[in-house]
């Protein structure tokens, strides 16, 4: 009589179970993304056009570009050893695992419980009774709404936006090492021509003092000269120390402490100048598609995205909620009859939280305005993105107008020192204008030396603006 009576109960909920899960498919709360617009020229004011469209140019390992074996080496060595890079490496799979944790919630769970239970009587009766029992529960949350699919993209967009953190800081550690690199190159070349500054203004010392005790010239000169080595060697302690904090930059790329020998295995032989070599050309017709391969602006547009799903669950959220729940189990005095006797059980449960009016009206307002925030800022960083790749562009014309202007100024200087020279050793100067002559010539070379090395850091630059070579 009574397993009579239970069927029909047992229908109904099967009935409900599949009209539940074919309105599962009628989800009508989650919002079509569209990009925001933003007004961009189809490509930069400062190349020259192309007779054609140019293609955009897959992201490399740009670097390479400069035909230089140890920087290459070096870029290699800071990707496997760089604590801030594995730090973006664990930050990346943490956020894969928090959207597996949500997609897994998105599922039916299970759970199951066994008890095992001993009476024995009082009164002397030596007989035990035991019994056992297990049982094994479903639980599911029909997504009506779409709530639990928003929840579950607004996590795999965030996931997606934190490996884009990834490429964007490898991108960034590959700048900073080639820009140190550099720096070191730079700086060894001005402590070279420091050093022989230094010896000429010792070597014209000693003239002076020469003729000093010659009475050919006077205390003046002599106090002139040794005014010049002072300032020289002041100068070259200064740079000395500008190699030092700049090696110490560099071994923390590596995860090593500075110190002496700490690039002795990464960097065996430190570069004495700057690479004399052209820079690799810009192609004409750059097209601004190419800001397309930037790490941080897809990272940008993946969060800006993972924020409108976030508000299309909690638009949802104030939805009713279905949640079905079924049970299997057994209760026998041997636990060898549960697959004997099993009984089964099919719940379902309706959650009303949009009777929750103001709250609902204020969650929403704030996930949206959250979202719409993300959308101005994500439009400034796209047109911040473009201003960079622009004064880049720019940068690389002036810098080598400039670099040329400034090469001619230093051929002028040495002449003009040379000149100053004999007319010096002839006494037809006096020496402070020998001594303005050596000054002028080495500000002239320390003025080539920096737009050099701003001419390399700018080429740098522009690979970061676009997200890789051109």
């Amino acid at each position: 009589m009574n397993r009579l009576s239970s069927r029909p109960s047992v229908s109904l909920r099967l009935g409900a179970l599949a009209l539940a899960l074919a309105m599962a498919g009628c989800s009508t709360l989650r919002t079509p993304y569209e990009r925001p617009a933003a007004e961009l020229p189809a490509a930069w004011s400062t190349t020259p056009a192309a007779s054609t469209s140019a293609a955009a140019a897959p992201a490399d390992r740009w670097w390479r570009a400069f035909d230089d074996p140890t920087l290459d080496a070096l870029v290699d060595a800071a990707f496997a050893r760089n604590n801030d890079l594995a730090a973006a490496a664990l930050d990346l799979r943490r956020a894969q695992l928090q959207a597996g944790l949500v997609e897994a919630a998105g599922r039916p769970s299970v759970s199951g419980s066994v008890s095992a239970q001993g009476r024995r009587e009082l009164d002397g009766d030596a007989r035990t009774t035991r019994s056992f029992g297990a049982s094994v529960n479903v639980s599911y949350e029909i997504d009506l709404w779409g709530r639990v699919a928003s929840v579950n993209d607004a996590a795999q967009w965030e996931a997606t936006a934190t490996e884009e953190d990834l490429q964007a800081a490898t991108l960034s550690m590959a700048a900073t090492v080639a820009r140190l690199y550099w720096q070191l190159g730079y700086l060894n070349q001005r402590i070279a021509s420091a050093e022989a500054s230094v010896a000429h203004a010792e070597r014209t010392q000693e003239l002076v003092r020469t003729q000093y005790q010659a009475g050919a010239v006077s205390s003046l000169e002599l106090n002139e000269a040794a005014q010049a080595v002072a300032s020289q060697r002041a100068s070259l302690s200064a740079l000395q120390q500008q190699r030092t904090e700049t090696r110490h930059a560099l071994a923390l790329l590596f995860d090593r402490a500075p110190g002496a020998g700490a690039l002795a295995d990464v960097l065996p032989q430190e570069p004495q100048a700057l690479p004399d070599l052209e820079l690799p050309p810009v192609a004409p017709g750059l097209p601004a598609e190419l800001l397309g391969r930037r790490p941080d602006l897809r990272a940008a547009e993946a969060r800006l995205r993972a924020l409108l799903a976030d508000a299309d669950a909690t638009r949802a959220s104030y939805y009713p909620a279905l949640s079905l729940t079924a049970g299997l189990g057994s209760a026998s005095t041997a636990l060898v009859n549960l697959l004997s006797n099993p009984y089964a059980v099919l719940g379902a449960g309706l959650t009303l939280p949009f009777l929750q009016v103001q709250q609902r009206q204020l969650d929403n307002e704030l996930a949206h305005t959250a979202y719409e925030r993300a959308v101005v800022q994500f439009r400034q960083t796209l047109y911040t993105a473009f201003g960079e790749v622009e004064d880049a562009l720019s940068a690389r014309a002036e810098l080598a107008e400039q670099g040329a202007r400034l090469l001619q100024s230093l051929q002028s200087a040495r002449e003009v020192e040379r000149l100053y020279e004999v007319r010096y050793r002839n006494g037809a100067v006096p020496l402070k204008n020998w001594l303005d002559a050596q000054e002028s010539r080495r500000r002239a070379e320390d003025a080539l030396a920096e737009n050099r090395l701003a001419q390399l850091n700018n080429q740098v630059a522009l690979y970061l603006a676009l997200g890789g070579s051109i």
